[in-house]
């Protein structure tokens, strides 16, 4: 008989093969080393990548500088309204410390003389004079001299009134501009410092071709400038030919436009010439000059210049001025870019513009076509 053995009770995780345990243990232990590894670092961006990124911030750096402008510029006449407001007041509230000792003056002699000197002082008192008047007999007991003290006294104190509280609400107005403004400007910095980082990150070479990208792009835009230019001649001609034809005179005593010695031209001219004096000076964000300019503190400093004034701003500007197709552009004329107009330049003729670029850049002739042109504005 063979010997009885004793079985054994199932484990509580049930039975396992010694293979099954085998790989247990091996998930286990994968399991544990992927838990103690270090976070994989996130995959590093194409240089196409960097670049679109890095053009996007400059973008946006742009738009916040505008907002930036419009709140700064905002804010210095609110400032003014409000500095003229309270000198107000404080005019104001000299000419009724005046009105209350005169009427001061005569409650003193009423009380000598037993006559209602309590309904004065009341009235002294009283923050509505008015309310006060019709709810007594006061001005029936007053001289003409009383009564006229008391008038000025009504219209002092109202006048007063309502002007403080103007001012008030011009200094609440100012500390939402001011806040704006700093909003703005730290906007404008945090994009401009996260693209120099993904810049310092790149390598000698992906700088390099970094560079090369940027050349292929101006060719391009520059490709498209000739290309005006050539189509703006060829227009030009034919102008010279039609009104040598309407005129029965020769193809050469023509003008394109007719007005070359018109008032207009001449500012444009001017604006050109000091567009021109500001090229290789440095762009700087909400700079109108002398020294630095973004790109609407130039076109307004170079307009200035020509006895125009117009907005600070990008989304201002657009709007001083009458558009014009891009192929009827003449110098002087401002040329805007983007579907959110945040960037402008001043055009100089043969598709070519003086603008103010972006960070690290400085005042330059470029091609209008370096950018997605939005529209042109004549501004005279």
């Amino acid at each position: 008989m063979a010997p009885h053995r004793k079985s054994r009770p199932p484990s509580p995780m049930g039975i396992r093969t010694p293979a099954i345990a085998t790989a247990a243990l091996t998930s286990v232990a994968l399991l544990s080393q992927t838990a103690n590894a270090s976070p994989s670092e996130e995959p590093r961006p194409s240089l196409e990548e960097v670049e679109k990124k890095v053009g996007d911030l400059y973008r946006q750096a742009e738009t916040a500088s505008e907002k930036y402008n419009a709140a700064k510029e905002k804010t210095t006449k609110q400032k003014k309204r409000v500095d003229t407001l309270l000198d107000d007041v404080a005019r104001r509230t000299e000419k009724l410390n005046d009105a209350r000792e005169e009427l001061g003056t005569f409650a003193a002699a009423q009380y000598r003389t037993g006559a209602a000197a309590p309904d004065t002082a009341s009235l002294l008192l009283a923050d509505n004079p008015q309310d006060y008047f019709d709810q007594t007999q006061l001005m029936d007991r007053l001289t003409s001299r009383q009564k006229q003290s008391v008038d000025d006294y009504v219209t002092q104190q109202t006048a007063t009134t309502e002007k403080r509280q103007e001012a008030s609400e011009s200094l609440e107005t100012l500390t939402r501009t001011q806040s704006s403004l700093k909003t703005s400007k730290a906007d404008v910095q945090r994009k401009l410092a996260t693209a120099r980082d993904l810049l310092s990150k790149l390598t000698t070479e992906e700088k390099a071709r970094l560079a090369a990208i940027e050349r292929q792009k101006q060719e391009e835009a520059q490709r498209k400038a000739d290309e005006l230019a050539r189509q703006q001649a060829a227009d030009a001609e034919r102008r010279r030919q039609e009104a040598a034809q309407s005129t029965g005179t020769s193809t050469g005593t023509g003008s394109a436009t007719g007005t070359s010695g018109s008032a207009s031209t001449a500012k444009a001219d001017k604006a050109l010439a000091f567009a021109r004096a500001q090229i290789g000076k440095p762009y700087v964000w909400g700079a109108s000059g002398p020294g630095s300019y973004d790109c609407s503190g130039l076109t307004q400093a170079a307009w200035k210049a020509a006895g125009v004034t117009l907005p600070r701003t990008t989304w201002d500007q657009v709007k001083a001025g009458t558009t014009v197709s891009v192929n009827s552009a003449q110098p002087g004329d401002l040329v805007f870019f983007y579907d959110d107009i945040s960037h402008v330049g001043i055009y100089i003729g043969d598709g070519m513009m003086i603008h103010a670029p972006k960070p690290g850049a400085y005042v330059r002739e470029e091609s209008i076509y370096y950018m997605p042109i939005h529209s042109v504005v004549r501004p005279a």
